[in-house]
C-alpha cells in the first residue's frame, strides 16, 4: 500500500510541477507587433459566472493585451469597452441563429435585438460594423453545431473552442477536473481533441475563398450543475492561459482606444494574425512571412505567385516541435527548424507546429495566398455580401395606401400603435401607412408587450414567391413580417404563424422576402405554408425585435407580392 501511495504521490507531484515546454533558437525579427489576446467570452451579461473586471483581471494575469467580449445576444457590456489596467476591451456578440452561433466582433451596440435568422445576423452583423466568426462549428452538441457552410459573405472560423474541447473529451472531463486544483494548464491540455477535422473544413473552405481561423475561449467561468449551483470551473485565467490569437501589427498598440481597436479588428478580419497554445510552451515568437525583391507580406496577406517569392517559417520552438507549411492543405515542407519554400505555383500556404504526441498543433498559422490578379477576383467575388434581391416588375401591389387601407392597428394594454395615412409621404411622392409606435414595459405579469397592423382578408396566394414592400423609418429597428395560413391543429386560433424578420433604414428601400424564407416555431406546425389558405398578414413589433419601451415611426408603401 505504502508503495501505491509514494507512487501516486510521486505521479501527483510530477503533475503539479509540470510546466510549458522551453523554446530554443532565435526569433525572427519580421517588422510585426504581436499582440497577444483572447476572443469569445462570456460575463454576468449572459451566461458567464463572471464580471468584465473579472475577465480584464484574468487576462492582465495572463499576459493577455486585449480581451473580446461576446455575450448571447447582446452587446450588454459595450459600456465597459476601453482600456482597463492595460487591457484593450472590445465588445461583440455571440448570435443564436438557425444555422449555429456566430460572433459579431467589435460590433456597434444594436438598437433592436437580433432575429434568430442566420442570414439577418449575418447582415446585422455587417450592418453593425463587426467582423463574423462561425463559433464551436462541429461541437458535439448538435444544437450548437453549424449547418450554414453555404450561407455567403466572409465569414470566418474557430478552428479550436474551448467549450467544444471538453464536450468532446468524454471520459477524460472526470480526470481533468480532478486534477485541476492540482495544475490547472496541465488538466485543460488533457481535454484537447484532434484538431484534424476543424482543419480538414478549413481547408475545405480555403480552396474558394479567403477565411479567417482563430481560437475561441469560449469562456463562461462556470459550469450549471443545477439551477442554483454553478461552480466557478474552468477559471477565465486558466482559459486565458491556455491558448490566445496572436494578432500582427505594423506598428505597437498606441494606447488610444479607439485607434487600436479599429487597427486591431482590422487586422483580424485580414487575419494577420497566428493562433499559439502557450500551455505548450510560449508561442510569441513565431514567424510566417512572404518576401520578394521589394515585396513583403504576412498571414492574411495576398500576393502574386513568382519564382522569386519565398515563405518562410520561423522561430522559437520547442525540441519536440516539428515544422510544416502546407500548401492547399497538403505538407509541402516539414523541418524541425525554420523553413522556407517557393511561392512561383499558385495556392493557400499555411504554416503549423506540432509537438510530438499531442493531438492539437501548437501553433496554426493563417495562411498567405499566393494567386494571380484573375484568382484573386474569383476568390474576392466568393466572400462577398450578396445584392440585395429585388422585386420583379411583375409584382403585384396589394395596398399602396393611397385610399384607406385592410390593416388594422392592435396591441396591449401597455403599448401604443397610431396608425395612419399620410400623404406626401411615400416612396415615390404619395401617401404611405406612417406606424408611430410605442412598445409597452415588460413586467412579470405582463411579459408580452407588442404593437401590430393586421390586414385580415382572407387570400389565395398561389403561384406567387414571396412579398414585397417599400419601408423606412425614424431609427433602425426590427419588426416581423408575418403570413398566417390555416391550421386547425394550432392553438392561435386555428392559423400558423410564418414569419421573418425585417431591418429598417433611414431611407426608403424595397424589401423583399421569398416565401421560403418565412418559418415557423409553432410546435403543432403542419411543416408547410399553404399559400392557397392565407388568413391574415401581419407586421409586428414585439419584445423579441425591440426592448420593451421601444418607441419610434415606420413607414410602409406599396405592400404586395411578386
Amino acid at each position: 500500500m505504502s508503495i501505491a501511495f509514494a507512487a501516486l504521490a510521486t505521479y501527483l507531484i510530477s503533475y503539479a510541477l509540470s510546466g510549458p515546454r522551453p523554446v530554443v533558437g532565435a526569433a525572427s525579427p519580421d517588422g510585426y507587433t504581436r499582440v497577444p489576446g483572447v476572443i469569445h467570452v462570456h460575463t454576468k451579461f449572459s451566461d458567464g459566472g463572471g464580471t468584465p473586471d473579472e475577465v480584464v483581471a484574468a487576462a492582465k494575469a495572463t499576459g493577455a493585451r486585449f480581451v473580446v467580449i461576446t455575450d448571447h445576444n447582446n452587446a450588454d457590456a459595450k459600456a465597459f469597452e476601453g482600456y482597463h489596467d492595460g487591457v484593450l476591451v472590445i465588445v461583440g456578440s455571440e448570435l443564436s441563429t438557425t444555422a449555429g452561433h456566430i460572433l459579431g466582433l467589435g460590433i456597434s451596440r444594436p438598437t433592436y435585438r437580433f432575429s434568430g435568422d442566420a442570414l439577418d445576423g449575418l447582415d446585422d452583423i455587417r450592418e453593425l460594423g463587426g467582423a463574423v466568426v462561425v463559433a464551436h462549428p462541429l461541437s458535439a452538441r448538435e444544437d450548437l453545431r453549424f449547418t450554414g457552410w453555404d450561407l455567403p459573405g466572409p465569414w470566418g472560423l474557430e478552428l479550436i473552442n474551448g467549450d467544444s474541447e471538453w464536450r468532446s473529451a468524454g471520459v477524460r472531463v472526470l480526470s481533468s477536473a480532478l486534477l485541476y486544483r492540482v495544475n490547472q494548464r496541465r488538466a485543460l491540455l488533457g481535454l484537447l481533441n484532434s484538431a484534424d477535422p476543424a482543419l480538414a473544413r478549413w481547408d475545405d473552405l480555403l480552396s474558394k475563398r479567403d477565411v479567417v481561423g482563430i481560437a475561441g475561449a469560449d469562456a463562461h467561468s462556470r459550469v450549471p450543475v443545477s439551477k442554483n449551483f454553478a461552480p466557478r470551473f474552468p477559471s477565465y485565467e486558466s482559459l486565458f492561459a491556455l491558448m490566445r490569437n496572436y494578432v500582427l501589427l505594423k506598428e505597437p498598440l498606441t494606447g488610444s482606444f479607439v485607434d487600436d481597436r479599429d487597427r486591431l479588428l482590422a487586422a483580424l478580419k485580414r487575419g494577420n494574425l497566428y493562433v499559439g497554445l502557450d500551455a505548450f510552451a510560449p508561442a510569441d515568437a513565431f514567424s510566417f512571412v512572404a518576401s520578394a525583391p521589394g515585396i513583403s507580406a504576412t498571414m492574411g496577406d495576398t500576393l502574386a505567385p513568382s519564382s522569386d517569392l519565398k515563405l518562410r517559417a520561423s522561430g522559437r520552438f520547442p525540441k519536440e516541435a516539428t515544422i510544416q507549411i502546407l500548401q492547399d492543405g497538403h505538407p509541402v515542407a516539414t523541418s524541425d527548424s525554420a523553413l522556407e519554400v517557393s511561392g512561383s505555383s499558385s495556392g493557400v500556404y499555411r504554416a503549423q507546429v506540432r509537438i510530438a504526441g499531442e493531438p492539437v498543433p501548437w501553433i496554426l498559422s493563417n495562411p498567405i495566398y499566393v494567386f494571380d490578379e484573375p484568382a484573386q477576383k474569383e476568390r474576392a467575388a466568393r466572400a462577398a455580401w450578396p445584392a440585395p434581391q429585388t422585386a420583379p416588375a411583375s409584382a403585384t401591389v396589394i395596398e399602396s395606401f393611397e385610399t384607406e387601407s385592410h390593416f388594422q392597428p392592435g396591441f396591449d394594454p401597455a403599448s401604443s400603435l397610431q396608425q395612419t395615412i399620410e400623404a406626401k409621404a411615400g416612396h415615390d411622392g404619395g401617401k404611405a401607412l406612417h406606424l408611430d409606435f410605442k412598445l409597452g414595459p415588460e413586467t412579470p405579469s405582463h411579459p408580452n408587450v407588442f404593437v401590430a397592423t393586421v390586414d385580415w382578408t382572407h387570400r389565395d396566394l398561389s403561384g406567387k414567391s414571396g412579398l414585397t414592400f417599400w419601408i423606412k423609418a425614424d431609427g433602425v429597428y426590427r419588426f416581423t413580417v408575418q403570413v398566417r395560413d390555416a391550421n386547425p391543429a394550432s392553438r392561435d386560433e386555428g392559423t400558423e404563424w410564418w414569419f421573418a424578420s425585417v431591418r429598417t433604414t433611414v431611407e426608403w428601400r424595397q424589401v423583399t422576402i421569398p416565401f421560403a424564407r418565412l418559418r415557423s416555431v409553432n410546435p403543432m406546425t403542419d411543416g408547410k405554408l399553404d399559400l392557397d389558405n392565407v388568413r391574415a398578414l401581419v407586421l409586428v413589433i414585439d419584445r423579441g425585435a425591440m426592448k420593451p419601451g421601444s418607441t419610434g415611426n415606420i413607414w410602409v408603401d406599396d405592400f404586395g407580392v411578386y
